[in-house]
């Protein structure tokens, strides 16, 4: 079990000229739980990490890893594993080779080189030069030199990117892994879906500002619940609609209908008369209330 260590942004802001980045920005990330950081492109994400991480000076506020800044962390991969960029790699190394050169920096022997390589599935792929990998294998690189050092903070910028849907359950379960051994997890994300069934906590922003923090539970209270229904009484579902109030909207050949259960929708329908052809849980809306939070950029 890993003891570790919070991650705590207070006020933090970071201005290139004219162009404020990152305004006035303050979370935490909490021990054994994975935090899905989350905003569009452009938001900020990136440029928090990397003032996290010691790469970029703020221009107020700070960004601590467990206590202090990373920058007076001694052996510092030790205690953080990061992966901002998947194109950091000599193409003329080996994947093997890339590790062997990280691991004397470090402070590990090599063979937790060949541990970390057999974690990410990429044991076979190990004697071929990075130049050759596809973009996934090239994730999958970036986080076997963030695991080196096994740190109790894993810090990874879309590390989704590139992974086939086979490629991003193994990462889910690999990062619901680390979690549960107590240790802090940040995964960045611009895409909610992505990491809906991955995270404990989120953390969105827009513009640069926070716009929500909650566990994963709080961003679905703020979304409502869908069902789908197919029906060749369509005149007939929308007298029952309009008679028990809901908002009803198509989505291809089926109709949506909003905040309401599947089991109500049910119900009313077979008390009515109206043929069903389908009649499904839509689930909540949750990319919805993603978009809407970071489009107007307002707290919730």
């Amino acid at each position: 079990m890993h003891v570790s260590s919070a991650i705590t942004v207070e006020h933090l802001t970071k201005r290139f000229g004219s162009v404020t980045a990152v305004d006035d920005l303050s979370f935490s990330v909490r021990p054994g739980a994975v935090t899905g950081f989350l905003g569009p492109n452009g938001s900020g994400k990136t440029t928090t990490l990397r003032m996290l991480l010691g790469l970029v000076e703020p221009t107020e506020g700070s960004a601590l890893v467990g206590d202090r800044p990373y920058r007076e962390i001694g052996r510092p991969a030790q205690l953080v594993g990061a992966a901002l960029e998947a194109s950091s790699f000599h193409p003329g190394r080996t994947g093997l080779g890339h590790l062997r050169t990280l691991a004397p920096q470090i402070g590990v022997p090599d063979a937790r080189c060949h541990e970390v390589i057999e974690l990410v599935g990429l044991a076979a792929a190990k004697s071929r030069r990075v130049g050759g990998y596809s973009m996934g294998m090239r994730q999958r690189l970036g986080l076997a030199a963030a695991l080196l050092g096994d740190p109790s903070i894993i810090i990874l910028d879309e590390p989704a990117n590139g992974l086939d849907p086979q490629g991003i359950v193994w990462l889910r379960t690999l990062l619901r892994a680390f979690a549960a051994e107590g240790r802090t997890v940040l995964v960045s994300s611009h895409v909610l879906a992505e990491v809906q069934h991955t995270v404990d906590d989120v953390v969105i922003i827009g513009a640069g500002r926070l716009v929500h923090t909650s566990p994963l539970s709080g961003l679905e209270a703020l979304a409502e619940q869908r069902v789908l229904v197919r029906t060749p009484a369509d005149r007939a579902f929308a007298d029952l609609a309009a008679t028990r109030g809901w908002r009803v909207t198509t989505e291809g050949s089926s109709l949506v209908v909003h905040d309401v259960t599947a089991a109500a929708v049910g119900a009313a329908a077979f008390a009515a008369s109206v043929e069903l052809h389908q009649l499904s849980d839509g689930g909540v809306g949750l990319e919805e209330v993603f978009l809407r939070l970071t489009d107007q950029g307002v707290a919730a």
